[in-house]
């Protein structure tokens, strides 16, 4: 009986832990971006959205949203329009992926979706937006080792 007990508080404990991901850092954050072909003269926004979002986490699954869908990810990919979440829930999938798969510690496939939104909304399809609509720290620190930065 005592196995038994402490068996099933273990796969509840493990079953209670949210997704943990990776946290990465505005630089991190900036070459990876740069590496897959985000514009240099974006860097400084997608960074600033990554951190008013997510707080550069990779794993962070949002609250609900009054509409009651869910954001995913280090961008904060809304599973309404452009994720499918796990419960099977309607979504147009507009990324044709899976929400979970957002929330992996490889972020391509975060990119190539936020890409996507940026392409269909523009900017303001974050609501953080607000806070990187503007005068942003330059990132070139970030890229301060690299022998030259015309290859980002």
């Amino acid at each position: 009986m005592r196995s038994f007990i402490i068996g099933f508080l273990v796969t509840l404990v493990w079953t209670a832990t949210p997704t943990q991901g990776r946290t990465m850092d505005r630089c991190s954050l900036a070459r990876e971006l740069a590496s897959q072909g985000v514009p240099y003269e974006q860097l400084a926004i997608w960074t600033c959205i990554a951190e008013h979002e997510s707080s550069y986490r990779t794993g962070v699954v949002g609250p609900p949203n009054s509409d009651g869908s869910n954001d995913y990810g280090i961008f904060q990919i809304n599973d309404r329009y452009w994720c499918q979440p796990p419960n099977n829930k309607q979504s147009a999938n507009g990324c044709g992926v899976s929400c979970t798969a957002l929330l992996s510690d490889d972020i391509t496939l975060s990119v190539e979706c936020a890409k996507k939104v940026l392409q269909q909304q523009g900017w303001p399809a974050w609501s953080t937006w607000k806070f990187c609509n503007g005068n942003l720290p330059s990132i070139d620190p970030c890229f301060s080792n690299c022998p030259t930065r015309s290859r980002y």
